[in-house]
């Protein structure tokens, strides 16, 4: 009531120990008129349960990163995988930063943010059709140099016994068509790998999204050359599942992978999914008749989860990357509908979660709000809709 700010700036972070990487996916499309597919938080003025606890933000802050970089790492998030695209026209050509499709909130908001020294950072190389793939030639004269200079050659890249680790969603097959066949594309990756030791690194482990069953996909992604698999997120397909049963079918996923594959699979928890917003501002790709199951874990249900996978790769082997790596599905896809990110409607419940299945609850989480600091200067770019007595899609 005095207009005194509590704090110039963000509160340091007060880390909880986890005995493994848990990494939460991160979609970094959150910066005006950046997409080109969808409207970002103007989807969202409809769902104001959405809102983040920050409120309508922008992407490329420091400041933004911050506070999530804090909010993650106390309650067990040490790692964040950023969607990485690189846009269409610069195949083929040497890479910038201004080269990349919603590169600002990785390059202007997490890699300048004064704690990001504290937290990993990973990418996922988004090679769909409608942004940048790669050849052979393309990735080793074009993408690993870059890589190797503005990601990997930093202490918080995320690596594994001194190996770098990329991931890959090729869910179109973009980057398999460009690389040609298995054998070639095995090479080009250990090229890069030899790349990496002649940085000072072990080698370069590559990941591939892949979330189905076909064991004939497996063989040839290991004869492609990458390391291990992983989910995005989960599909069901059952119309209205109760949160008992989207928990026993991620289970029967994950430990159908782990019976098969073992030692090419690490698993994901999927908190939700319903991309409502987006039958609106993407309807050739979403709409209510392809996307039947619409579902949401309460937070009680998802720490269910999360305690089921614990138990679950707790009894893998220590040299497991299973048991080395948990992702979480999703940070912020907040228009998509999948997020763990402080909201509205759920505040830090899932995040407490994470913190009370996989760390050793060894600090004091902050829950004061940048309002609440008065640090908050974090919207310069969204115009934040009067909700006024619009309900709450709450469960």
């Amino acid at each position: 009531m005095y207009n005194i700010r509590a704090c110039d700036y963000v509160p340091s972070p007060h880390p909880a120990t986890s005995d493994r990487i848990i990494a939460a996916h991160y979609y970094p499309a959150w910066k005006k008129n950046a997409t080109g597919v969808h409207r970002g938080f103007d989807d969202l003025h409809d769902y104001p349960e959405r809102t983040p606890l920050v409120g309508y933000y922008d992407g490329d802050s420091p400041e933004v990163a911050d506070w999530e970089i804090k909010w993650a790492l106390e309650h067990g998030i040490n790692c964040f995988i950023y969607c990485w695209y690189r846009k269409k026209e610069n195949m083929g050509k040497p890479l910038t930063a201004e080269d990349l499709r919603l590169g600002e909130s990785l390059h202007e908001g997490f890699l300048k943010a004064r704690y990001a020294s504290q937290m990993r950072f990973a990418i996922m190389f988004e090679a769909q059709n409608k942004w940048g793939g790669s050849d052979p030639e393309d990735l080793i004269q074009h993408l690993m140099p870059f890589w190797l200079e503005n990601y990997f050659s930093r202490d918080n890249y995320l690596k594994i016994d001194n190996k770098p680790v990329v991931f890959v969603y090729d869910y179109q097959h973009q980057l398999r068509d460009g690389m040609g066949g298995a054998d070639t594309q095995k090479k080009a990756f250990d090229r890069c790998r030899d790349l990496a030791r002649e940085h000072g690194f072990d080698g370069l482990i590559f990941a591939v999204e892949y979330r189905k069953d076909d064991p004939s996909a497996i063989d040839d992604y290991r004869a492609r050359g990458y390391d291990f698999s992983f989910a995005y997120c989960w599909s069901i397909k059952e119309p209205n599942p109760s949160d008992e049963r989207v928990v026993e079918l991620q289970l029967d996923k994950i430990r159908k992978k782990m019976e098969e594959i073992p030692d090419f699979f690490v698993p994901t928890a999927a908190c939700m999914w319903d991309p409502s917003p987006r039958f609106v501002s993407m309807p050739h790709i979403y709409t209510p008749q392809n996307q039947t199951s619409l579902w949401k874990l309460d937070p009680n249900h998802w720490r269910k989860l999360l305690a089921e996978i614990r138990t679950l790769t707790d009894a893998l082997p220590e040299d497991s990357v299973g048991r080395k790596i948990l992702m979480l599905d999703n940070w912020n896809e907040w228009d998509e509908g999948h997020y763990i990110a402080p909201s509205l409607e759920f505040g830090f419940q899932y995040l407490q979660a994470v913190r009370e299945e996989f760390t050793e609850r060894d600090n004091l989480p902050d829950y004061r709000l940048p309002e609440t600091l008065g640090t908050n200067s974090l919207n310069s770019q969204w115009d934040v809709p009067d909700l006024g007595e619009k309900p709450l899609h709450c469960k």
